[in-house]
């Protein structure tokens, strides 16, 4: 079963992420909200009895999107240690040259496993060159330098050109990309070296995830904060074919927002329980 990590702002982590057996964090609030890290750090206490896995996300998604530089190692290691992940998203580049994602994969390994990290590699390529993805997917399957690889929400429409402007085609593009990975064999690689395989965030509705049926077994995790966030935003996941009519909410997720109402935060409820179900196999999502 694939693993499902909900992302919520800091002040609703106690309602929407404790229990979860994964939970994906984010450097930027790891540096930046004291609250944020706090609350992972303490949740090592009872991590014994009650264990999930701790992936810590460079915040590509954000610098990018932020036009802001990436982190670099050193800013990283500090905070994994803080919050006692168990691996580490490498640094990658949206939208430049596989190679630049890739050497600096060859870098950044090295130190993480030093410290004991797991290495989380996110292939990258330019803009509307399918190959340049391809090939760095082949790269990650085999390098001992990977631990786990990301599906990256930006890298796989930016492939195919579809990234801004075509919310349908956005909305197939990884389905797509995965059926020719495996048509491939490159996910018969990834599955030969005991590879991980992570789906980052979300694209334009929950039925994502029913795209992925044939290739949930190998999909070991998955994160997104459209379940928390589309309910803040008082919108329902419904019955369209994504699931959300207008497609992805493109309204920036505010961490630090703490004044949602009882209504909002049963939408957020329930927008998780539907995505938590289609996980499980279950139809009955709506109630």
């Amino acid at each position: 079963m694939t693993d499902f990590a909900h992302i919520t702002p800091t002040a609703y982590l106690d309602l929407f992420a404790s229990g979860r057996p994964f939970h994906l964090t984010l450097a930027h609030l790891v540096e930046q909200d004291d609250a944020y890290a706090s609350w992972y750090s303490s949740r090592d206490v009872s991590r014994s009895i009650m264990p999930y896995v701790n992936i810590m996300d460079n915040s590509a998604f954000e610098m990018y999107k932020q036009g802001r530089p990436m982190y670099e190692t050193d800013k990283l290691i500090p905070m994994a240690e803080k919050i006692k992940a168990d691996y580490v998203v490498m640094s990658d580049y949206p939208g430049e040259h596989w190679t630049k994602t890739r050497d600096k994969a060859y870098e950044m390994s090295k130190e993480l496993h030093a410290e004991g990290f797991g290495t989380f590699y996110v292939p990258q390529g330019e803009e509307g060159d399918l190959e340049q993805l391809i090939q760095s997917f082949q790269w990650a399957a085999e390098a001992p330098e990977v631990d786990y690889i990301g599906v990256s929400i930006l890298a796989v429409p930016l492939a195919y050109g579809v990234e801004k402007g075509n919310k349908l085609q956005r909305f197939l593009s990884r389905w797509k990309f995965m059926s020719e990975l495996d048509k491939r064999g490159i996910l018969d690689r990834i599955a030969f070296h005991e590879k991980k395989i992570h789906f980052l965030g979300m694209v334009d509705g929950p039925n994502e995830i029913e795209l992925m049926k044939p290739y949930l077994n190998m999909i070991n995790t998955w994160d997104s904060s459209a379940a928390v966030w589309a309910g803040i935003c008082n919108i329902y996941f419904d019955n369209s074919p994504s699931g959300l009519v207008d497609g992805k909410n493109e309204i920036e997720v505010d961490f630090d927002h703490n004044t949602a109402d009882n209504k909002q935060l049963g939408i957020a409820a329930h927008n998780m329980r539907y995505i938590d179900m289609l996980l499980e196999g279950t139809n009955n999502v709506y109630y």
